[in-house]
C-alpha cells in the first residue's frame, strides 16, 4: 500500500474524510446558530488547529463568529505559544488568553507543589473566562478515542451553573439533532470531532496541508528515559538521582504543560510519515505522552465534574 492510499483510506471508505468534514462544519453551524456568544478553545494543539480550520471553513467567505480562548498554564512550549498567536492571526479572529498563573496570583487557584501540572488547574480559570465573557458555548478538540471519561461526552455537552459536567443529565442526540437550550449561568461544551480518531486528524491535517507547531514533527531534544516514557530535559522538569539527558530524535503526539507532556521517539517529519506511525502504535497518544493523564476515569470524571475541558 502506498503512501497515497494511506492517506486516502486506510481502512474507512473513500470519502470518510468527506463525511467527518461534513459532520463537523454541520456542528459548528449549528453551535453559532444556537448560542448568543460561543467561544473556540484554542491552544495551539493538533486538535484545536484542525477544529479551527473547519471553522474557517464553514463560514467562508465571511468571517467566522467564534472568539478564540485559550487558558495558558503559563508552562507551554514558546513554539506553541507562537504557532498560537500566528494561527488566530491568520484565521482573522479575536484571540482571548487567560492564564492559570494569574489565577494563581489572586488566590483563586492553590497549588500543593510549585513545579506540579497546572492542567487540572485550568477548570479555575476556564470558569472565570466563561463568568467574565459570558460565553454561553466553548468549542473544543476532544475526541471519544482519547480517554475513557471523554468517550462518554456528547457532542452538546451540558454543564451546570457552576461549569460541572454530569452524565445522568445529558441530552439524547438521536438523528444527529442537538439541544442548545441553556438557562442563565449554564453552558454547553460543543466537540465537532467528538467521531474522529488521531489517524483521521493526522489524515485531514496532512490532506489539507495545516500548518502545526514544529514540536509535532521530528527534532532532536534532551530526553531522560524514566519507566516506559520519555521526559523532556527542562528546568521546570526536576531530573531525579542518577538520570542523565541524551539527545534523541523525537516528536510530540500531543503538547500541553511542559511538566506533564512527553516527547516519543520519532523520525517522522511529514504528516504522512507521522499518520504511518499512528497506525502502527499500540498504545494511544495520552496513555503514552501525557503524565497526568494515567489516572482512573473515575479521576479524570472528577476534573470534568469541577468544570474541566
Amino acid at each position: 500500500m502506498t503512501t497515497s492510499d494511506i492517506l486516502s483510506a486506510s481502512g474507512p471508505a473513500p470519502g470518510h474524510l468527506d463525511l467527518l468534514e461534513s459532520e463537523g462544519i454541520y456542528i459548528l453551524r449549528e453551535a453559532a446558530a444556537q448560542f448568543e456568544r460561543p467561544a473556540l478553545l484554542f491552544s495551539g494543539g493538533k486538535d484545536s488547529a484542525v477544529v479551527l480550520h473547519l471553522a474557517v471553513k464553514a463560514f467562508r467567505p465571511g468571517r467566522m463568529p467564534f472568539t478564540l480562548l485559550h487558558v495558558d498554564t503559563g508552562h507551554n512550549y514558546p513554539e506553541v505559544i507562537a504557532y498560537r498567536d500566528e494561527a488566530a492571526a491568520a484565521a482573522g479572529a479575536r484571540l482571548v488568553v487567560r492564564s492559570v498563573e494569574d489565577s494563581i496570583r489572586q488566590g483563586r487557584v492553590v497549588l500543593r507543589d510549585p513545579n506540579e501540572s497546572r492542567n487540572a488547574h485550568q477548570s479555575i480559570t476556564l470558569l472565570d473566562a466563561i463568568e467574565e465573557f459570558r460565553f454561553d458555548a466553548c468549542i473544543g478538540g476532544a475526541r471519544r478515542d482519547e480517554e475513557k471519561a471523554r468517550a462518554k461526552e456528547r457532542v452538546f455537552s451540558f454543564r451546570d451553573a457552576f461549569g460541572g459536567w454530569d452524565p445522568r443529565r445529558q441530552r439524547p442526540e438521536l438523528w444527529d439533532l442537538y439541544c442548545g437550550r441553556i438557562a442563565p449561568g449554564e453552558n454547553m461544551r460543543v466537540f465537532p470531532i467528538s467521531d474522529w480518531t488521531e489517524a483521521d486528524v493526522w489524515r485531514y491535517i496532512a490532506r489539507e496541508e495545516i500548518a502545526l507547531p514544529s514540536l509535532y514533527f521530528a527534532h532532536q531534544r534532551e530526553v531522560v528515559e524514566r519507566g516506559n516514557r520519555l521526559i523532556p530535559a527542562h528546568p521546570l522538569v526536576p531530573l531525579r538521582a542518577n538520570e542523565m539527558p541524551v539527545l534523541r530524535s523525537v516528536r510530540f503526539r500531543t503538547v500541553g504543560d511542559i511538566t506533564c507532556t512527553c516527547p516519543v521517539p520519532s523520525t517522522a517529519r511529514t504528516a504522512a510519515d507521522i499518520l504511518i506511525e499512528t497506525l502502527a502504535a499500540e498504545t494511544s497518544e495520552r496513555g503514552a505522552t501525557r503524565l497526568d493523564d494515567a489516572v482512573s476515569e473515575a479521576a479524570m470524571e472528577r476534573r470534568k465534574l469541577a468544570g474541566y475541558f
